[in-house]
């Protein structure tokens, strides 16, 4: 995924103000407009200039992009840090959003039709994503997460404040789901009911653990006599140890499926386990001597054959 600079793509300056940034906005809006422009992908270009116009018109998205942004170029390869996102709270409402702007804001951020146009008088939405362990997942769990909320003064000028709630986290939620807090989200702008604050939900890098969907995966080394004799051996899983059988002459890469023990849902993922072979150190003479020992026992043995040398 490419970091995309939004200031580049609008044609202004990272210190620009709100007025500048809108006026660029509309030169290129009109230049760009698939209806009248004769440019050369001008939808495209359309999009691009309206995503980076939804974030640095808005203060909140603009402190979060910038502060994440600052050492990045238009084209460079860009992974968020884990968590680099989350606690920011946002308002809904946005364009089609790109990998880039998801990665940032979440999916939320970038969907239409949370508090924005002729309901905003009644209540307005705001979005947030938060990280969880992935055990969170398989057992429910109730955790304090705090938010850090910008706020606009009357000259424009935009500070952090946080806020901390106790959120139920249901047992079975996946990465990109939402959690949604009843009348926590703004305060309607002309009175009455606020709006709902929904969180969308990321697991925190596992050391263990990768998930896909509702499945897990679990990298299990074993000694290189438990995959050639086979063997019972103990599987961390983030529901708790279970016993594994390993059959004989198992190769390295080989899967093995737990059924239903990913995460809870209806039905259930499955927990598989990929396992790796793990080589003794030769550190010592004796170690030596027994891999020598395996060398002349097997003096036929290619582990390069399929590769033709």
């Amino acid at each position: 995924m490419e970091f995309k600079d939004y200031y580049q793509t609008m044609g202004v300056a990272r210190d620009a103000t709100a007025d500048d940034i809108r006026r660029a906005y509309r030169k290129l809006a009109r230049r760009y407009h698939p209806d009248v422009s004769k440019e050369p992908e001008a939808e495209a270009r359309f999009k691009e200039v309206g995503e980076a116009y939804e974030v640095l018109k808005d203060p909140e998205k603009r402190l979060a992009y910038d502060q994440l942004g600052a050492n990045w170029k238009a084209g460079q390869e860009f992974r968020p840090p884990p968590g680099s996102n989350t606690g920011f709270e946002f308002s809904g409402g946005g364009p089609d959003a790109s990998e880039f702007f998801e990665a940032l804001f979440g999916r939320g951020a970038g969907a239409a039709g949370h508090g924005r146009g002729s309901f905003r008088a009644q209540s307005e939405n705001r979005h947030a994503r938060v990280l969880i362990d992935l055990e969170d997942a398989y057992g429910g769990a109730t955790r304090a997460i705090t938010l850090r909320t910008p706020a606009v003064d009357a000259k424009g000028q935009v500070s952090l404040r946080e806020h901390t709630l106790n959120v139920t986290i249901p047992r079975g939620i996946r990465p990109g789901q939402h959690i949604r807090l009843a009348g926590q989200g703004a305060p309607a702008v002309e009175g009455g009911q606020r709006g709902d604050l929904y969180l969308e939900v990321d697991f925190r890098p596992h050391p263990l653990y990768r998930v896909e969907e509702r499945d897990v995966y679990l990298e299990l080394p074993l000694a290189p006599w438990e995959a050639a004799l086979g063997a019972t051996v103990k599987a961390p899983t983030p529901a708790g140890a279970v016993d594994l059988k390993v059959p004989p002459g198992t190769a390295a890469g080989r899967k093995l499926r737990l059924k239903g023990r990913g995460i809870p849902a209806n039905p259930p993922g499955d927990l598989y386990v990929v396992l790796q072979i793990a080589l003794p150190p030769a550190d010592t003479g004796a170690a030596q001597t027994v891999y020598s020992t395996m060398s002349n026992q097997f003096p036929a043995f290619n582990p390069r054959a399929k590769l033709g040398v």
